[in-house]
């Protein structure tokens, strides 16, 4: 079987989901391509698998990584947005043509499915925001709501033409997608919640205080993990507040800084008891290990950490509905607590690390653990691309 992959390129989580598909579709014979852009780019080479490269496309960013929803909806413009949009899709329809797959997999990728459908192949899309919403401002009200309805009624029939919808969230009550999930009843037969794709499951690595060992990491203080997700220029500002306020914090923690950068060197930067690496190849081991997890309100890093049972504190990137969404709705599930990116600062920050560690609240993320652990999103994803490239 022939499987064209085609994941958002717009930061790294995306493609980190679509990658142990991919390799699990490896084990059982099928040929693989992968389609993307941006940041994706780099990841996809970093693993070493067949790869096209599809015009970039995304949203803007001010210098301070919040999301600039004014000129993300005005500027390049309608015009110039709808050309880049129908460039992507050429792109797609010569990159499919080229591969001839049995089946197309998109993960939020509109001009995927519709290339695909076009050429009448098998699809199948993996989301968990089943339409962009632009944040809600008063003085882009009606913007946001014509924005919205329009992505609803196009967006939305696009998504609804696949094969089959895969949410890779858990069912409520611990649903982290709830809020960005406004799917329409007529579309609910296709849509799947099938768990996180998880590239390692949590059993399947030794103990924390083995792979603490292993690591080189102190077993007798807290371990912090912040492994930071999101577009380069999103994630950029993020980073330099956060690196200054941990490099000052008190020495009973030891600190692990991921910067997300898949073609930066795996080196560390030590820096008293903060660590600092571009990039980590062995993201899971440092989350099996930690105590706690500071992070953007990424979709997979929320759910990564549940299966995991790590407690964390989210900064959502600002103005980023998606990403508050999802801290919203963590909070309420009661696996994370959030500080928004204004109020970020040493005294706060470790005032909420102190909380989020106690007993109590570890605790309750042991339980919720075990419920979400009982979902294997990655046996479900693939068991259903086998399924819809069989069936047709």
């Amino acid at each position: 079987m022939r499987v064209y992959l085609a994941p958002c390129g717009i930061g790294l989580g995306h493609v980190g989901r679509c990658l142990p598909i991919a390799k699990k579709l490896l084990e059982q014979k099928a040929q693989v391509v992968f389609s993307t852009y941006s940041e994706g780019i780099p990841y996809v080479y970093r693993e070493k698998f067949p790869l096209f490269r599809a015009p970039p496309i995304g949203f803007q960013v001010k210098p301070d990584g919040t999301i600039d929803f004014k000129q993300t909806a005005i500027n390049p413009g309608p015009f110039l947005a709808s050309f880049t949009l129908m460039k992507q899709i050429d792109a797609e329809m010569r990159a499919i043509e080229i591969f001839n797959p049995d089946i197309v997999v998109s993960d939020s990728r509109v001009s995927t499915i519709f290339a695909a459908k076009i050429l009448g192949k098998p699809r199948v899309c993996i989301l968990n925001q089943f339409q962009p919403i632009i944040p809600r401002r008063k003085r882009f009200l009606r913007l946001a709501r014509i924005a919205d309805s329009i992505a609803l009624t196009i967006i939305g029939k696009i998504w609804a033409s696949s094969d089959a919808i895969l949410i890779p969230d858990f069912l409520q009550p611990f649903t982290v997608c709830a809020g960005n999930l406004n799917i329409p009843k007529a579309y609910h037969k296709k849509v799947n919640l099938i768990g996180p794709i998880l590239p390692i499951r949590p059993e399947k690595l030794p103990d924390e205080n083995k792979i603490r060992k292993r690591l080189n990491l102190p077993q007798n203080k807290p371990i912090i993990f912040a492994p930071i997700s999101g577009s380069v220029k999103e994630k950029a500002f993020f980073i330099g507040i956060l690196r200054k306020i941990l490099v000052r914090f008190p020495k009973d923690y030891e600190i692990v800084l991921s910067m997300g950068y898949p073609n930066g060197d795996t080196a560390p930067m030590r820096h008293g008891n903060l660590t600092i690496y571009k990039w980590i190849p062995n993201r899971f081991e440092y989350l099996r290990a930690c105590d706690l997890v500071i992070s953007r309100a990424g979709h997979g890093t929320i759910t990564q950490c549940m299966c995991y049972g790590k407690p964390m504190i989210l900064v959502p990137t600002p103005n980023h509905t998606e990403q508050i969404n999802n801290a919203v709705q963590a909070k309420k599930i009661g696996v994370a607590k959030v500080i928004q990116q204004e109020n970020l600062s040493l005294n706060r920050l470790l005032k909420v690390v102190k909380q989020t560690l106690t007993a109590d609240n570890q605790e309750k993320i042991k339980q919720i653990q075990a419920e979400v652990l009982r979902y294997d999103g990655l046996d479900s994803a693939v068991k259903k691309i086998f399924e819809v490239a069989n069936k047709n």
